[in-house]
């Protein structure tokens, strides 16, 4: 029996997942962003000095604060958040101005304060993963993360 003959031919074909934030193709160089002033020179973006015959659109990371679309979450849950509070939000403000300094396009989107618990988004997935290491160096607790949609979005959980 010839299986090439025979073969199924209704089966289900997989589409590449489409990424709105995803850079296809390069950015004319020199380009700056509109509103946060990262500007995109030698294939990457960098908070360097805009040059005046720059293009000008939205980056990435603008684009995903302006579409409210996070990369990553990170929920901060338990008591002890309620009772170190500062503490807990100097070191992610701290990290945060890290990698935003080394990283332009990783930034955080929104705190979002509960009673015992904090809700943080960003937009990207570094960030939130490298907050959530930071706080299990910090102050131990349970740390856990997931990927999701081939590794474009994470969700970070620390909770002590």
């Amino acid at each position: 029996m010839n299986r090439g003959k025979f073969r199924r031919r209704d089966r289900l074909v997989q589409e590449k997942r489409h990424d709105t934030y995803k850079e296809w193709e390069k950015w004319p160089e020199p380009t700056v962003c509109k509103l946060c002033s990262a500007v995109f020179t030698g294939g990457r973006w960098t908070w360097n000095q805009p040059p005046e015959n720059a293009h000008y659109t939205i980056c990435p990371a603008c684009q995903r604060i302006k579409d409210k679309m996070p990369a990553g979450i990170i929920d901060i849950k338990g008591n002890f958040w309620k009772h170190h509070r500062d503490e807990i939000l100097n070191l992610i403000n701290n990290e945060a101005k890290l990698q935003k300094q080394a990283h332009p396009m990783e930034r955080i989107m929104e705190l979002e304060e509960g009673e015992d618990k904090i809700y943080i988004t960003t937009t990207g997935v570094h960030i939130a993963r490298r907050i959530g290491e930071a706080l299990y160096r910090a102050y131990q607790g349970e740390f856990d993360f997931t990927y999701g949609d081939e590794e474009k979005s994470i969700r970070v959980f620390w909770k002590r």
